[in-house]
């Protein structure tokens, strides 16, 4: 057991990512060494931020607090404490099946994480960092960039509102500072994320305020590359489209959840969308950004989803052609709208037969698109080496669920993880590209 260090776990998505560095960087301030992610937790304290989005995630959270509790059984750990979206929505529960636990916060209680261990400070003169201030745990070319929480939406499937409450607008002058605050730490890349992108700004003027935010951002010297992520189709922002073709360093690259296509489960789904306005507006997000990378998510096996809804999909999928995307079964999540009022009536093989299905229609269009990349030159940030390769991204890939760019490494000694390279693409697999620095 390590005196002094704590052991932090982060599980579900890249949000949560953001919260657990916060909290590092006032632990770091009181003294604390940080390790995120350990492979073998050796600190006096471990925090766990849970997810609790569907139920394979709530599954890991759960088997995480348990694999910590029997390690401090055995005495290799001091303290023990839960936090996020899981401890959000569940802390009750929680606290009467998991005693061994020494505390539990929720996702947003992160002065009290604080407060707590805070007491233990070592540090004799703890400094203060503004909240946004993060201990940085990806690549120091790229990080995440947090600009709002919660969601006002409440499809019919989604737990999110459930656990994060309504969607709540982060200042602009706050994320600018943050913005400025990354670059001088060596950050190339933002990948801007939220629940629901399309609503920034409407809880603070009343207004889309996500274009000129981003505007703003993509004018800060050393902001190179900037990446949306996960906005919503009903009530788009559509102007952002004119800030995404004006400016070079705003990466051609829209991740949208579309979830389906037909009417009928678009209605089911409470998408508040048809599908001639969700088709109109992908005509219109390629019309008005030539060459832009569209990532979506599709969700089957809803409760209703009929076989000719299934049908439709597939067409669907093989007309719209999108660059990237993904695809998940349905699950029934306590309190929903869907858990409410309607029946879990397909059943599981079905519902992974049908995720099954799509992705490799999806494979299929993923490889014919990537063959047309074979012969171009694409600028690439390199993110790590592997063996003979150097491994990097274009400007259409997000970190860790696109695609990757494979270099060979030739020995050249000037390549450097973090550099930007021009590269002439010469192969081209479903999911990868390999090629040369020119």
């Amino acid at each position: 057991m390590h005196k002094g260090e704590i052991d932090f776990i982060t599980l579900g998505c890249s949000k949560n990512l953001v919260d657990a560095e916060r909290v590092m960087r006032q632990m770091e301030a009181a003294g604390w060494t940080c390790v995120h992610d350990p492979e073998e937790p050796k600190g006096e304290v471990c925090v766990i931020n849970t997810c609790g989005f569907i139920g394979d995630a709530k599954e890991e959270s759960i088997n995480m607090i348990l694999q910590m509790a029997e390690r401090k059984k055995k005495g290799k750990l001091k303290t023990l404490i839960v936090m996020g979206c899981l401890s959000e929505r569940y802390r009750a529960e929680l606290e009467e099946e998991l005693p061994e636990v020494d505390a539990y916060f929720g996702k947003f209680d992160f002065q009290g994480i604080k407060d707590l261990l805070g007491a233990y400070a070592i540090g004799t003169n703890p400094r203060l960092y503004p909240w946004f201030e993060r201990s940085l745990t990806t690549p120091k070319h790229y990080t995440y960039l947090k600009i709002s929480e919660g969601c006002n939406r409440f499809c019919s499937y989604c737990a999110i509102p459930l656990i994060t409450g309504r969607h709540t607008s982060r200042p602009k002058a706050e994320i600018l500072d943050e913005v400025r605050w990354l670059v001088s730490q060596g950050v190339k890349e933002l990948n801007v994320i939220a629940q629901d992108l399309s609503s920034y700004g409407l809880d603070i003027e009343k207004r889309h305020m996500l274009p000129e935010l981003i505007d703003e951002i993509a004018q800060i010297e050393g902001v190179e590359w900037i990446r949306l992520h996960y906005a919503y189709p009903t009530d788009f922002p559509e102007e952002l489209l004119d800030v995404m073709a004006k400016h070079q360093n705003v990466c051609k690259y829209l991740d949208i959840a579309l979830q389906h296509c037909t009417d009928h489960m678009l209605g089911l789904m409470r998408r508040h969308i048809t599908q001639t306005e969700q088709d109109a507006l992908i005509r219109k997000i390629r019309e008005k950004v030539p060459g832009i990378c569209i990532r979506t998510t599709l969700l089957v096996g809803h409760p209703g989803e009929t076989d000719e809804d299934f049908e439709a999909l597939k067409a669907w999928v093989r007309e719209m052609r999108f660059e990237r995307m993904g695809c998940f079964a349905y699950s029934d999540e306590e309190g929903t709208y869907a858990n409410k009022h309607y029946k879990d009536d397909i059943p599981q093989e079905t519902k992974e037969a049908r995720a099954s299905e799509l992705m490799a229609i999806q494979q299929e269009i993923s490889g014919e698109l990537m063959a047309q990349k074979v012969g171009t030159t694409q600028k690439v940030i390199l993110d790590r080496q592997d063996g003979d390769y150097w491994i990097g991204r274009t400007q259409y890939d997000s970190p860790e669920v696109d695609c990757e760019v494979l270099v060979e490494n030739n020995g050249n000694g000037q390549l450097e993880i973090g550099n930007f390279v021009n590269v002439k693409i010469t192969k081209a697999e479903e999911f990868d590209l390999y090629g040369e620095i020119i």
